[in-house]
């Protein structure tokens, strides 16, 4: 069960890409695809949300392949589009801002991206370290993100970990 979600505010589901494969040593970052962990965990996250009733209304995510990927896959599950934004690839806090503070209020949005940059954001806005493995989701409800770094009126309602999960389906 999840708290209730309060239909005045913005809902915020932050996710890390899954886990991208490493086997090709040349190749660059921005091209990695997921390895077989990551094809299994993303559609899951997707279940998992759906399962949660958090059905986005757009998905955003960084250009990078992993990233895309992951888009892919739960975009897929949940019937919904996703858009490509070059900027979040390997994003800091204050880009996280402002490519977030552009979406209207009432809006449900999962965003994907890379840390540490997700985990800068999960920290500015809670004051707290937060550990965000591939695929692991931070759900907030906020009023609104600005450009100005306040993220003051964020609450993290939970963050979920593939991990996490699969154990309590077991």
């Amino acid at each position: 069960m999840h708290p209730q979600i309060s239909t005045k505010m913005k809902t915020l589901l932050l996710m890390r890409h899954a886990k991208s494969s490493w086997a090709n040593a040349g190749m660059q970052d921005h091209d990695r695809p997921l390895n077989k962990r990551g094809e299994l965990d993303a559609p899951e996250m997707g279940h998992w949300l759906k399962s949660q009733e958090l059905i986005p209304d757009r998905i955003i995510c960084s250009s990078a392949k992993r990233t895309c990927q992951t888009a892919e896959a739960i975009a897929a599950i949940i019937n919904c589009q996703f858009e490509i934004i070059d900027q979040l690839y390997l994003a800091n806090l204050r880009t996280w801002n402002q490519v977030l503070s552009k979406y209207t209020n009432g809006e449900t949005i999962l965003a994907i991206g890379h840390n540490p940059g997700i985990e800068q954001f999960v920290e500015a806005a809670t004051g707290n370290y937060e550990r965000m493995p591939t695929a692991a989701i931070a759900w907030f409800n906020c009023d609104s993100i600005t450009e100005d770094y306040n993220l003051k009126n964020m609450q993290l309602q939970t963050t979920w970990r593939p991990k996490e999960i699969k154990s309590t389906q077991d």
